[in-house]
């Protein structure tokens, strides 16, 4: 089994890459399990950099590969916000519940065609010998008018899928890892790691 650290403790992200791994024969280690305490800073201005932050500095303190994602909601309408500002949008500590509200407020009135938004995803894969393989994803939709779904998390509620029929939070796990950003990204990235470890 390979084993790679992953740079997040956020459990949603754990779970959804854990889910899509289980056939893969790699084993993803969050950072608490693998008991490392890092905040790794964000501070470039796209996904790509993002992503390549985290999964370099945790490489850096570990001396093991790391995988990282950066990943975000880009509405059209608001030229491409919340972007890489998606999880610190209206403060990190503010509910979900709340920025969904918010981003259909803010496209009150707004007719379906000017709705268009896409989840996006960027995995960057770090090896101690200086080696960086990066991939990425992308799910379009619209802006729902009102939040509908339990599954999924962060602002899957609000992005309806118009070939599903539904939000990106009422798909079924499976079917969303099958369409979604980071599955995407990740399925790309399964084959570097094979090949590459």
């Amino acid at each position: 089994m390979k084993q790679i650290i992953l740079a997040t403790n956020n459990s949603n992200k754990v779970r959804e890459i854990r889910q899509m791994l289980q056939n893969a024969e790699i084993e993803v280690i969050p950072l608490m399990e693998a008991g490392i305490e890092a905040d790794v800073e964000e501070t470039g201005s796209t996904f790509k950099e993002n992503a390549y932050l985290k999964a370099s500095e945790i490489c850096r303190l570990t001396n093991k590969p790391v995988l990282a994602d950066d990943s975000g909601l880009e509405v059209d309408f608001l030229d491409g916000a919340p972007g890489i500002y998606s999880s610190r949008f209206m403060g990190e500590d503010t509910p979900y519940t709340e920025k969904n509200r918010a981003i259909i407020e803010k496209l009150d009135g707004v007719e379906d065609e000017k709705r268009g938004a896409g989840f996006v995803c960027v995995m960057s894969l770090v090896f101690p010998d200086g080696r960086e393989f990066f991939t990425r994803g992308e799910m379009r939709g619209i802006i729902a008018r009102e939040p509908a779904g339990e599954n999924g998390f962060g602002y899957d509620p609000i992005v309806y899928i118009p070939e599903m029929g539904c939000t990106s939070a009422q798909l079924a796990p499976e079917k969303k890892n099958e369409i979604s950003h980071r599955g995407e990204a990740l399925r790309p990235m399964i084959q570097i790691i094979l090949e590459n470890m």
